[in-house]
């Protein structure tokens, strides 16, 4: 029975530190770039977007495509880095959990 206990005390604490990290995550901005810096995504730590700023020399009908391509990239750049931050905020959340590496929990 005191297993189950312990068990039960240590699902209570993740609980808890998920809610936190899902909190720290949603006030977090992370910042995907591509061409140089020309385009810059925002994205929360939840993937949700934020900001995008594109350099004027890019508007022109000629770099329509280009600037459309470097959407993607840095949209792509940021999504990276909120995966990464998310990996290593999940890492803290479980820490001294016991939980088998690579267990996705839901987000």
């Amino acid at each position: 029975m005191k297993n189950l206990g312990n068990m039960l005390k240590q699902a209570q604490q993740m609980q808890t530190r998920m809610a936190e990290m899902q909190a720290k995550l949603e006030a977090t901005e992370v910042e995907g770039q591509a061409g140089a810096g020309m385009v810059k995504v925002k994205l929360t730590g939840k993937g949700d977007l934020r900001r995008v700023t594109i350099d004027p020399s890019l508007m022109t009908a000629e770099d329509r495509e280009v600037l459309e391509d470097l959407l993607v990239a840095a949209h792509a750049d940021a999504k990276q880095k909120v995966e990464a931050t998310m990996a290593e905020e999940m890492q803290k959340a479980t820490a001294g959990m016991g939980l088998p590496p690579g267990l996705k929990l839901p987000f």
